[in-house]
């Protein structure tokens, strides 16, 4: 990321017509986009280190039923059954 930044910053030759590979923009937005990613899982990580610390890991943080252990077992951070996560995304 460092590198990319670095790059825009200091060039201004036109990247976006380079047919050699992606522009610096593109780079730049994949790079980011991989951090931002990288951000959340850590967070979610976290919350549930929290939930394990508490007691109250492995229940749905929305009804409270048990968290089905194949679902934990998939996503470990999971902070919803499947019934609630499904309803969110609708």
């Amino acid at each position: 990321m460092a590198a990319v930044r670095h790059a825009r910053e200091s060039s201004s030759d036109d990247d976006e017509h380079d047919p050699e590979g992606p522009t610096l923009s593109s780079e730049w937005s994949r790079i980011r986009g991989l951090l931002l990613a990288a951000e959340a899982q850590l967070t979610e990580t976290d919350a549930a280190l929290a939930r394990v610390a508490d007691g109250s890991y492995g229940a749905c943080l929305a009804c409270g039923r048990p968290i089905a252990p194949a679902r934990l077992e998939a996503r470990p951070a999971a902070a919803l059954c499947i019934d609630c996560a499904s309803h969110r995304q609708t």
